[in-house]
């Protein structure tokens, strides 16, 4: 009997500690701001990394060699795909107003026209909208979006009609085009027109609207997914991730082109010195819009968990997730907090665990012998004892050490040669694109530490979260770093604009923070803000004005913040509307800025919105009932709203509707 009872409140202590380790596993995958994660397996971490800021990387050398750096990582983690949506058919209908018309009624060249909202000006990103001012190409969206933006390529197809080519210039023009029997975002470089799927990637000659010639497809295989793509001075630059085969790990043959494989040995494939879980093979191609020919491409190992991909004018950045040493983090806590509490030889031999040659899940195994041993040898009561001051000193500890728990990787790869310039690591996970930012020859990174730990270290312990922005320089080396924003709470929205960065954090309240970036090595607070509800995307409307859009409560939130005065920022106006969701909320391809009328536009579920912005005023000056609203875009003074049912069209001059396509 006595055995049993000891026996049971063993396995009490060792649940407290193994619960800590399947909690953070199961919630690496699980945790994702505003979005739902498919096809997921849980993983099993054994060899971790280190805690070194700076990670040096190097070729395999061999087929062996992969394999190797795999058995000592022995990682199984999930990965993702990603695919792109149609949906139906365009009929049009006639019948326009002009009253007041501006220029593009007729036959006149336009004289502007927007593109694709991005976050890097001259960088362009996919979307199911592009127009060079005269064509519109539109992805119908039937679909469910998946992951919220930073992630590319977020779409899961739900039907398949094709792209539709319409006529949008002159506007009295507006009519079908043609239909490519595609689906997928999109990129148009010139002439051509580029769409991203499941399956991989095609280029069209649309010089011809009305008859769009396919020039080349690019084919993925099996366990390939493109994950981002960025178009700049017509270069394509593609980022795709191969899961890893542990039994033949290379060569890795992605995808082809016209026929033609791209064939990546094991010695093109470049790793971190020190082993970190990987599941996955990036590749990173430059490509030719024109031709699908491969201009140069670069491979790494990381992990498919939670990347994010972000492009500067000078590198193009990747971030993996991994965990920390789980086992040095205990010989830690039993060293430095239990010495009065637990036996020395038991500290000892935990100790001399942490330093052995072997994997995780067998130090595990063998931290809850040890543990078991010590804890059978206590009479009842002092078991009790332990095992509430276990629990409370562990809170205390995980406190204090909770950013060594998990770590960012970040690849840097410049654009001139497409080689990896540096390598580096942060505390933490970065929400999205706009976590990361280049100014300077620096780049700005926004992560939440420990949210992944709620519920798990230790049981019944308060969120002990927080959010950390670092400085890295040209070599990927933190230079500075703000620590501790918004404790018990997470990113919700970053964005970072010249030496200035705007963060939002939410737990209860919107505590909106102006950081002090202009001194690299001691970046600061310079201000803040807490008001109900929360931004997920933030938007500089002009040098002293931020937009947040979110939500506060059940319904769609607009704030207008005034940033002049950095240390005082004020919400100078706020608009709730009678929506529960909005298009923005996922990506921010939905919102469109038109400076010249001072509006922008947001999409919702029972139709399009028009806001005005001028003399600090949120003021909704059309809303446009009947229709699935998804994008708009403007053409000189006409507004496009593009929904999956219809297009309207508006003229900015006066607001009316002067034409539109039914479906």
């Amino acid at each position: 009997m006595r055995k049993e009872v000891d026996a049971k409140l063993a396995t009490v202590l060792l649940l407290i500690i193994i619960l800590i380790f399947i909690s953070f596993v199961l919630s690496v995958l699980k945790y994702e701001p505003l979005s739902v994660l498919q096809r997921i397996k849980i993983p099993f971490f054994n060899k971790t990394a280190p805690l070194e800021e700076t990670e040096e990387l190097k070729l395999f050398s061999s087929e062996e060699d992969f394999k190797s750096y795999l058995d000592q990582v022995d990682s199984s983690l999930a990965s993702w795909g990603g695919g792109l949506q149609m949906a139906r058919e365009i009929a049009l209908e006639e019948g326009f107003s002009d009253s007041i018309a501006p220029k593009g009624m007729g036959g006149a060249e336009p004289e502007r026209f927007s593109e694709t909202n991005v976050q890097v000006t001259g960088i362009d990103e996919p979307d199911i909208v592009k127009t060079d001012g005269k064509e519109i190409y539109f992805s119908p969206t039937n679909y469910y979006r998946r992951w919220s933006f930073g992630s590319e390529l977020p779409i899961y197809p739900n039907g398949y009609e094709g792209i539709k080519a319409i006529k949008a210039f002159p506007v009295k023009d507006l009519a079908l085009d043609s239909e490519i029997e595609e689906t997928g975002e999109m990129l148009l470089a010139g002439d051509s027109l580029l769409v991203l799927s499941r399956d991989g990637v095609s280029g069209y000659d649309v010089s011809n609207p009305k008859s769009p010639s396919e020039k080349w497809t690019m084919e993925l295989k099996d366990q390939t997914y493109i994950i981002a793509a960025r178009l700049m001075e017509d270069k394509v630059y593609l980022v795709s991730k191969t899961n890893i085969n542990r039994y033949n790990p290379c060569p890795i043959r992605p995808f082809s082109i016209d026929g033609e494989v791209l064939d990546i040995r094991c010695t093109d494939i470049y790793h971190p010195t020190t082993p970190v879980p990987v599941d996955v093979t990036y590749n990173a191609i430059i490509l030719d819009p024109q031709s699908g020919k491969i201009d140069n491409k670069i491979s790494f190992v990381g992990s498919s968990a939670l990347s994010v991909i972000y492009m500067s004018n000078n590198a193009l950045y990747t971030t993996y997730y991994y965990p920390g040493d789980f086992i040095e983090f205990f010989a830690g806590f039993f060293s430095e907090k239990c010495r009065d509490l637990i036996n020395y030889k038991v500290i000892k031999d935990i100790e001399e665990l942490a330093g052995y040659d072997i994997s995780d899940t067998a130090k595990m195994t063998e931290l809850g012998v040890i543990l078991n041993e010590y804890i059978s040898s206590l009479n009842t009561d002092e078991r009790l004892r332990i095992e509430n001051e276990l629990t409370n000193r562990l809170t205390d500890y995980y406190r204090d050490n909770k950013r060594k728990l998990e770590r960012t990787g970040i690849i840097k790869i410049g654009l001139d040669d497409f080689e990896i310039l540096a390598s580096g690591n942060v505390p933490g996970k970065p929400l999205n694109q706009f976590s990361l930012d280049e100014y300077e020859n620096h780049l700005r990174i926004a992560v939440t530490v420990g949210e992944s730990f709620f519920g798990g270290i230790p049981v019944g312990a308060e969120r002990e979260s927080a959010n950390d922005v670092y400085v890295l320089n040209d070599k990927l080396v933190k230079v500075g770093s703000v620590l501790d924003l918004g404790e018990g709470e997470r990113i919700y929205s970053a964005r970072f604009i010249g030496d200035k960065g705007y963060l939002v954090t939410f737990r209860q309240i919107d505590p909106f923070y102006v950081l002090d970036l202009s001194n690299s090595s001691n970046p600061s607070v310079e201000g803040e803000l807490k008001i109900p509800g929360y931004s997920s995307y933030l938007h500089p409307v002009n040098e002293n004005r931020i937009l947040g859009i979110g939500k506060e409560g059940s319904r769609v939130k607009l704030s207008l913040f005034d940033v002049e005065s950095p240390k005082n920022p004020k919400e100078v106006s706020k608009y709730n509307l009678d929506e529960y969701w909005s298009d923005i909320l996922n990506t921010h391809h939905a919102f469109l800025l038109d400076e010249k009328h001072e509006i922008f536009f947001l999409p919702g579920g029972k139709g399009g919105y028009v806001f005005s912005f001028e003399r600090d005023d949120l003021e909704l000056i059309r809303a446009v009932s009947g229709i699935m609203a998804k994008r708009a875009i403007y053409i000189d003074d006409y507004l496009y709203i593009i929904g999956d049912d219809k297009i309207k069209v508006l003229n900015e001059l006066n607001w009316e509707e002067v034409n539109k396509l039914d479906l």
